[in-house]
């Protein structure tokens, strides 16, 4: 696949609603920014926020700073946005993580909450840290949480009840592989999204996320230092390989193609 310029990128991003004008309405991202607000756990992604974040216009002022969504509180319905230009600084930001951890030889954990869209995204990059010698975390086997099993697929863990692989928000999943892993075989880095990462991030690993706009959690989490990165994108479009040029032109940034 050829590695698009920076101004391609932005273009693709946006042509294809992975950024830009995206599918998530504005109305959800606001009810979700009050429930964070509101204490609702479900919301803030396996990271403990405290009494810190209780009004609603600030976790809207940091969206719109970091992600890029509309910045007028007056905005409560219809169209909302998603930077481009935030995203691909989200990418590179995450490809200068990729190059620390490709030159040590890191020990790097892939997981996600998106197994419909993400997990070829993950599983690319992890090929191309294998490949420069990185060692690929491999769960332990017999996983379980949240009335499931802890899994892994082409290199990322994914969250599987009934024979399916389930969208989960959770940070138990996460918990779950780290409590097996101990700290003999803790990871340096995680790359994932939803609890996954933010668990990682509280829990003291250098965490690496995808976020979409109406999942604030993750963002805030940068904000304050616990998660490393935090990249805007539209978590689930039309086509999983609307993301293989995201992928191609960050790990050519970090040195991986």
């Amino acid at each position: 696949m050829p590695i698009l310029s920076r101004p391609a990128l932005v273009e693709h991003l946006v042509r294809t609603r992975i950024a830009g004008d995206v599918a998530t309405p504005r109305d959800n991202n606001l009810s979700h920014y009050r429930k964070l607000a509101n204490g609702d756990r479900h919301y803030w992604l396996g990271l403990e926020l405290g009494d810190r974040w209780t009004d609603e216009q600030d976790v809207l002022a940091v969206m719109a700073e970091r992600c890029g969504v509309v910045d007028d509180p007056a905005h409560r319905v219809g169209q909302d946005t998603i930077d481009p230009e935030l995203t691909v600084d989200g990418l590179d930001r995450m490809a200068a993580r990729l190059r620390k951890a490709a030159a040590g030889r890191e020990r790097v954990l892939f997981a996600t909450g998106h197994p419909g869209s993400l997990i070829d995204v993950h599983s690319r990059v992890a090929a191309a840290l294998r490949a420069q010698g990185c060692d690929i975390v491999r769960i332990p086997g017999g996983l379980v949480a949240d009335e499931g099993y802890v899994v892994q697929f082409a290199d990322v863990a994914v969250f599987e009840r009934g024979a399916s692989l389930w969208h989960t928000h959770s940070p138990e999943p996460m918990n779950a592989i780290l409590d097996a892993l101990g700290e003999d075989g803790r990871p340096d880095l995680v790359i994932a999204d939803h609890g996954w990462a933010g668990r990682a991030g509280q829990r003291g690993v250098d965490s690496v996320g995808y976020a979409d706009c109406n999942d604030p959690a993750l963002f805030i989490g940068e904000a304050e230092g616990t998660m490393q990165v935090t990249i805007p994108l539209d978590d689930h479009v039309l086509d999983p390989r609307f993301y293989e040029p995201m992928t191609a032109y960050t790990l050519h940034a970090a040195g991986l193609s």
